[in-house]
């Protein structure tokens, strides 16, 4: 049974779903902060048990208590991505490439907001911003945007197939001073795609090589591969617990 509180919110037009860890209400502790993407998805008491896994690790001490946002995106194919895109088949529309300001509202906007509302600790290294597929894929290219706003970067099964990332990564410059980045990937994803989804486990190592080549040692920088997964919700899910207690842990 889940100790804390779900608490659902309208910003400007875009749902959020907030987690509050069991003492939020009983303290006037400051607490870290993990954005979300996709809504709350990743940690809906309702399908998963990410909540009572993480407040385990809470009870256990391994990772203290932090807040979780979930923020419902609008268009995901279009806030999500960097740069426009062709889409991979006729099925769906086109990327829409409106990432940078996605990530503009959520620094500038959502997270100024979410520090009045509430009791937050603000700063870098205890502002997480957390995803799956392209929601990891908008997590890794804020970190390029406001490395100074958000330090705890999470990319899981990030879509770092995406058009161009790994040019831009290899040719952009970013102030890693006070960041930490958790990244994975199962060993099957983009098995079988005639698409440049097939390029899902290269290029996913080679953003951890560049990662780590710029200076990000390991204390700073995770990459998990996990051995025959593909990918899938299921499995975004399962890993979701173990990237927040790596990024937050001694926060």
């Amino acid at each position: 049974m889940m100790n804390g509180t779900m608490v659902s919110e309208s910003f400007k037009g875009r749902e959020l779903a907030i987690y509050l860890p069991p003492s939020y209400d009983g303290s006037r502790s400051s607490f870290p902060v993990a954005y979300v993407q996709d809504g709350c998805t990743l940690f809906d008491p309702q399908h998963n048990d990410v909540l009572i896994r993480l407040e385990r690790m809470f009870a256990d001490g391994v990772l203290g208590e932090l807040m979780l946002v979930g923020v419902e995106p609008g268009n995901r194919l279009d806030e999500y991505t960097p740069w426009p895109a062709k889409a991979l088949s006729e099925q769906f529309a086109d990327f829409g490439g409106k990432g940078f300001g996605y990530a503009a509202f959520l620094t500038a906007e959502l997270k100024p907001y979410i520090d009045r509302a509430y009791r937050t600790d603000s700063r870098p290294q205890s502002t997480g911003m957390i995803g799956a597929s392209l929601g990891g894929l908008i997590s890794l290219y804020t970190a390029y945007l406001y490395p100074n706003v958000i330090g705890r970067i999470g990319s899981i099964s990030g879509s770092l197939w995406y058009e161009d990332f790994i040019d831009f990564m290899q040719t952009e410059k970013i102030d890693y001073s006070d960041l930490k980045v958790y990244m994975d990937v199962g060993s099957e994803e983009g098995s079988g795609k005639q698409s440049i989804q097939k390029d899902m486990v290269p290029n996913t190592r080679r953003a951890h090589a560049i990662l780590a080549g710029i200076g990000l040692t390991g204390d700073r920088l995770r990459f998990v591969e996990e051995e025959g997964m593909p990918h899938g919700p299921a499995f975004f899910v399962k890993r979701f617990p173990e990237a927040v207690k790596w990024l937050f842990a001694g926060e």
